[in-house]
């Protein structure tokens, strides 16, 4: 941010009748659990430090029952009581009681499949967050979306006159990857390692990337190995995978245990029925590794032309499809190339998104909505 948009919003906090700055409260209330995607884009997108110079309050919760408290009661009496303050969500929807405050209130969408997927919803999204969400899609006037794909997918459901911005997430190397041994060729020739990180659901389609796996290693690559890292949530994916051949599920591992399986792998696979960005495709890259994923939207966005794309729902096909990349000298050099290229262009755009938000926040705080 310039020095002159700094000294601006200084100015600009300030109410004109003298009093103190406009209070710009985050709902972190469902920070302190298991750390999912959500989690993280909350701690990384919307802290003090991601956001300064603007003053962030951010609201928490302990446990379960205080979640529920804070976010259906807490919270929208502290935008009673403080009636110029704004309202960031950036995991859980706003409440019922939350959206009544229409403008004051800024959700953060990561995707739609609250209201698009409801057979892949558990019990507990399906009654907490999926009406709230719809409700809060359907009437506030402004949101924070994660990608182009996601913006175009809210205007489907949202009102016409919305305001909708990115705030794409800066791609950091959270697992300490390094991409110098990928244009090195193997000391040995071995079967082929895929690795895929994300929850264990209905909606991540890992099924689909075990099928992959097994007709690689019927057409060719015998003994192609698939390691799952990430925590088994509800379904039962968890019981067919157990099953499959070459694949290894290892639940949630802590950040060191991963970047040895990153380090390892020769490809990113990620089969997911749908998804408002992916941002672990985007990590994985740090590795310099080739990600395969399905031929949508989505992907296309994100991976630019770095990406293997598929048809996740022919295994034989996609199968065809990555023997023959691999079969290609200096594959490993090309990926990896252009997995570096794709980060930067990445991250300027983040970068933009970044600087856009602090103005928009701290001329709504100036303002008295």
């Amino acid at each position: 941010m310039s020095f002159h948009s700094i000294m601006k919003f200084q100015e600009d906090s300030y109410r004109p009748d003298g009093g103190q700055k406009t209070s710009i409260y985050v709902d972190h209330t469902h920070l302190g659990r298991h750390v999912t995607g959500l989690e993280r884009i909350t701690e990384e997108l919307f802290s003090a430090d991601s956001l300064a110079p603007l003053e962030l309050t951010p609201l928490t919760a302990s446990g379960t029952a205080d979640l529920v408290l804070r976010q259906n009661l807490t919270l929208p009496m502290k935008m009673v009581r403080d009636k110029k303050a704004l309202m960031l969500c950036p995991g859980f929807p706003p409440s019922f009681a939350l959206s009544l405050f229409g403008a004051r209130v800024i959700p953060y969408i990561h995707d739609l499949f609250l209201m698009t997927r409801k057979k892949d919803l558990n019990r507990r999204a399906r009654l907490y967050m999926a009406p709230p969400f719809r409700r809060a899609v359907r009437t506030l006037p402004r949101f924070l979306v994660n990608s182009q794909y996601t913006r175009d997918e809210l205007r489907r459901f949202c009102r016409p006159d919305a305001k909708i911005m990115l705030y794409r997430p800066s791609v950091r190397n959270i697992f300490g990857l390094d991409d110098s041994t990928r244009s090195q060729p193997r000391e040995e020739k071995g079967p082929l390692r895929l690795i895929a990180l994300g929850t264990v659901e209905p909606r991540k389609n890992l099924a689909a990337a075990a099928a992959i796996l097994e007709a690689l290693r019927v057409g060719g690559h015998e003994g192609a190995t698939l390691d799952i890292v990430g925590r088994f949530g509800w379904g039962d994916d968890v019981e067919r995978l157990q099953k499959t051949a070459g694949v290894t599920l290892h639940g949630y591992l802590p950040i060191e245990e991963t970047r040895e399986l990153m380090a390892r792998a020769d490809l990113f696979i990620n089969t997911s029925r749908d998804e408002g960005l992916g941002l672990p495709l985007l990590e994985a890259q740090y590795a310099g590794l080739p990600i395969i994923a399905p031929d949508a939207r989505v992907f296309r966005e994100v991976l630019g032309a770095g990406g293997v794309l598929i048809n996740p729902h022919d295994p034989r096909e996609a199968a065809a499809h990555i023997g023959a990349v691999v079969a290609k000298e200096g594959w490993r050099n090309r990926f990896a190339l252009e997995a570096a290229e794709n980060l930067q262009r990445w991250n300027r755009a983040a970068d933009e998104d970044r600087e856009n938000l602090i103005g928009e926040l701290s001329r709504l705080a100036a303002r008295r909505l």
